[in-house]
């Protein structure tokens, strides 16, 4: 018995060293002159969270916020023995109400601040090589017949039939961007296989060039038909461009990451 007693006072005695080390280290590292710097420039740094936006079924993603992560930042500059922001290290906040918690909401359109629009596009073969040509980065729906393992647009998997097929082909090569086109592939079989799910705001076909140019806003996306006409494509790029947005993948647009 007294050794056991002997062992468990043994064991307080070292956490209690433990605790004692690790609060003086808090306490030297606080006094620090790097720290203090760090501590002064903190809310100079700090993003504050954007929550996304509900409404019925429908889902705006947030954006991450950001805050710097002070002991990271401190060990990283302290191997240099000077405060430097270019060390700086940050931690990103999460949204109070995120897509992530929300998964079974559709999105119908990414966040306005990030000032970008992405193509969902059809097999449009004519705007596909418009869009190569001129480094215009889409997201394409794909099936077995148009996947392509080193495509230039980000590929989103639209096969009902063989689904199970394109999936392993997108994650075998690190492409798997997760998202699900509701219109194709209906909302249970996307939330069955934890996917993002999304719908255009807006579609350009052959026939309402006038009404999708009105509708283009930050944080559109935008369905480009298969029977889409490239003059007319082009000029919805010209409108998008002078209205100062960015063209982005999909899955850019709908990222709550802070880019």
């Amino acid at each position: 018995m007294k050794k056991i007693y002997k062992s468990l006072g043994l064991i307080a005695i070292m956490l209690f060293s433990f605790y004692y080390t690790d609060k003086i280290a808090i306490l030297m590292q606080n006094k620090s002159p790097i720290m203090q710097s760090i501590n002064e420039i903190a809310n100079d740094y700090k993003v504050q969270a954007i929550n996304a936006s509900i409404s019925g079924d429908y889902i705006t993603p947030g954006i991450c916020g950001r805050m710097i992560n002070k002991t990271k930042s401190y060990v990283n500059m302290k191997s240099f023995g000077i405060f430097n922001e270019y060390y700086l290290i940050f931690d990103e906040i999460k949204p109070d109400i995120s897509l992530q918690d929300n998964k079974d909401k559709i999105i119908r359109q990414g966040n306005a601040s990030k000032k970008s629009v992405a193509f969902l596009l059809e097999d449009n073969e004519n705007i596909k090589k418009y869009l190569e040509e001129n480094n215009i980065k889409a997201s394409l729906l794909i099936t077995e017949d148009n996947y392509q393992k080193n495509s230039f647009f980000e590929q989103i998997n639209n096969d009902l039939e063989k689904y199970n097929n394109i999936e392993s082909l997108l994650n075998k090569n690190n492409i798997n961007k997760n998202i699900c086109y509701v219109k194709t592939l209906d909302n249970e079989f996307c939330q069955k296989n934890q996917k993002y799910l999304i719908e255009e705001t807006f579609s350009l076909n052959s026939q309402n060039i006038v009404e999708a140019k009105k509708n283009i806003q930050s944080g559109a996306i935008i369905l480009i038909s298969k029977n889409a006409k490239l003059e007319e494509f082009k000029l919805l790029i010209k409108e998008i461009q002078f209205k100062g947005l960015n063209i982005v993948p999909i899955s850019e647009l709908i990222t709550e990451k802070n880019n």
